[in-house]
């Protein structure tokens, strides 16, 4: 990935291309977690919240639809995303 686009659209780009989302939303919530646990001092790049739907989902149980989102993600995390909220819409 590039980084000259923020952590946020490039979650957005992959999370588009891996779950053919109807509805896609990340949001860098990392500023409003300044000093607390994973909190990197910079005010992004750390905690992200995402509401998503996908055709996807049909018929999964609400922790089978986070793990696909966990997993779409899995690189993003290993590089430093500490926290993730999940909204399924």
């Amino acid at each position: 990935m590039t980084t000259s686009i923020s952590i946020a659209q490039q979650m957005h780009q992959t999370l588009a291309q891996r779950l053919t989302p109807t509805a896609l939303e990340v949001l860098d919530e990392s500023a409003a977690h300044a000093g607390h646990s994973g909190a990197n001092g910079t005010g992004f790049g750390t905690h992200f919240r995402v509401r998503i739907s996908s055709p996807l989902f049909t018929g999964k149980a609400r922790v089978a639809k986070h793990r696909l989102v966990y997993d779409a993600l899995q690189e993003f995390i290993d590089r430093g995303v500490h926290a993730l909220a999940i909204e399924v819409l």
